[in-house]
């Protein structure tokens, strides 16, 4: 463990699979915790082999991590798992309400044996009516509104990314470091708990405002009436897509400066209220005059200008993005069948470092036998 990160010294349970529990675990371990991922024997945690959408959520969220492998289904096995826990600072997981309970694995049962343990259920729901319910990230996302302001008017859209579970698996994090502050003053664990589906209704608040100050339902986003004039994706002269926000009367009068076009001085775009009102008219225009420039001029334009720009790049885009490679945003990893890649780092920097890998992805049960000791070493782990 290297002392200099926030969590060095905290041994982190982790048993849990696809992507919220995996988030919270990940961030845990980039942070500088021992992070044991507990799964299944043999082939270990399914997501290693989804394929598709799925496909990078095990090398995407499971670095800095430990594997052993524990049959939770084997009383012998329980027995161990009860040990391993007996020796951790937090428990995670992410099982349906009442599965660890059954098997003696619940808070209750491992706050007995260990009171200082921190247990974090990251669950679809928080208790309540819903609590039992089957939730995913495309459910709650429905279920709070995120998918109606997202999509089309009458084609409600899921996020282009697990956006819930990601963010709830954060919020786990959040909630788990609030009680390790705690637990120094009491002296005692407690039982956390994080919810997608109230992770989705978070998100949601300021739209829910929104109707409560003005009385209107606000309209999905694609059809939704801007706050700001200018505040849009426009198209290129060398068929390439920028989106660029002008929002302030400051900004305005950079924009029209550096597009010098006599129709943009008219007094009917003067504030942002009276270009919000005409964008109708307004948007159509700009588009207008940006098509006359390609993609590298409209950049240099709004670089110049202090103006809010972006090009519309894909995802993996990102492998070559010239800020996250100067500022060490992007992280070399292995994946356990050998095939390197690179993925992003934690949004966050302390003092001049940004957190790094110290584990890849670990092979199934790649430390039963540092974990669990040399007669635990399963012949099958490498399978």
């Amino acid at each position: 463990m290297t002392p200099s990160l926030p969590l060095a010294g905290i041994r982190v349970i982790e048993f849990s699979h696809m992507v919220m529990g995996p988030t919270c675990g990940m961030i845990l371990g980039d942070l500088g915790a021992e992070v044991i991922k507990v799964e299944p024997p043999g082939k270990g945690d399914r997501t290693r082999y989804l394929i598709a959408s799925g496909a990078g959520f095990f090398p995407g969220l499971n670095r800095n991590k430990k594997s052993v492998q524990i049959d939770t289904d084997a009383a012998d096995d329980v027995e161990t798992l009860k040990r391993l826990t007996d020796t951790a600072d937090v428990v995670i997981e992410n099982f349906r309400p009442g599965g660890l309970d059954a098997k003696g694995l619940g808070y209750d049962a491992l706050s007995a044996r260990n009171p200082r343990v921190i247990y974090l259920s990251l669950k679809g729901y928080l208790p309540g009516p819903y609590e039992n319910r089957t939730a995913l990230d495309e459910v709650v996302q429905m279920q709070a509104g995120l998918a109606y302001m997202t999509g089309p008017v009458g084609r409600p859209l899921r996020a282009g990314a697990p956006v819930n579970d990601m963010m709830g698996g954060m919020f786990g994090v959040i909630a788990v470091m609030g009680a390790l502050r705690q637990r120094e003053t009491t002296g005692r664990g407690q039982h956390l708990q994080s919810g997608l589906f109230e992770n989705a209704a978070f998100l949601m608040s300021t739209t829910m405002l929104q109707q409560a100050l003005s009385g209107q339902e606000p309209p999905p986003m694609p059809a939704g009436r801007r706050s700001w004039g200018v505040y849009d994706v426009f198209d290129t002269k060398d068929g390439q897509q920028i989106f660029i926000g002008v929002v302030t009367d400051r900004q305005w009068e950079i924009f029209r400066r550096e597009l010098q076009e006599p129709a943009l001085d008219s007094p009917d775009y003067a504030t942002n209220t009276e270009r919000a009102k005409r964008r109708a008219v307004l948007i159509p225009l700009v588009q207008s005059l940006l098509i006359r420039h390609d993609i590298a001029t409209l950049e240099a334009m709004c670089e110049r200008a202090g103006l809010p720009f972006s090009r519309i790049a894909k995802p993996w885009d990102l492998f070559e993005d010239p800020h996250l490679m100067a500022s060490g945003g992007l992280l070399p990893i292995t994946m356990a069948d050998g095939r390197a890649a690179a993925v992003p780092a934690l949004p966050i920097q302390f003092g001049p470092e940004r957190l790094g890998v110290r584990l890849n992805p670990p092979a199934v049960g790649e430390h039963d036998e540092e974990i669990l000791g040399p007669h635990r070493a399963r012949p099958d782990a490498a399978e």
